[in-house]
């Protein structure tokens, strides 16, 4: 058994391999997928949230007729939940859409 552990590889000669295994396209970010479904729920809150807050600013100003009182903070309350979380995803994506840094459309939770 002493014999083989020293014995030298007569002939033998490396092939040289300069494939590391890696293809250049492995390391490539693919380009990112746009969630248009959640881009369009943000605008429908941001819309829907932006009329009913100018709504209820008419009404407490007066310039909508004064019967329409008993709706002034539902419409304002609710106005407000719906603009506040469509103004941040409408601001995210468009940050994305211009590519500042630090904002990528992977920041918009995606509904599948």
């Amino acid at each position: 058994m002493s014999r083989f552990r020293f014995r030298r590889p007569d002939g033998y000669t490396p092939v040289p391999n300069d494939d590391s295994g890696f293809s250049d396209c492995q390391f490539e970010v693919p380009p990112p997928r746009i969630p248009w479904k959640a881009i369009s729920l943000a605008a429908f809150l941001f819309i829907v949230g932006t009329v009913l807050l100018t709504v209820g600013s008419l009404i407490v100003t007066g310039h909508i007729d004064t019967k329409y009182s008993d709706r002034l903070w539902p419409m304002i309350v609710l106005g407000g939940i719906m603009f506040l979380p469509g103004a941040y995803h409408i601001r995210i994506a468009f940050y994305a859409y211009k590519e500042y840094p630090g904002y990528s459309f992977a920041d918009i939770p995606e509904f599948e």
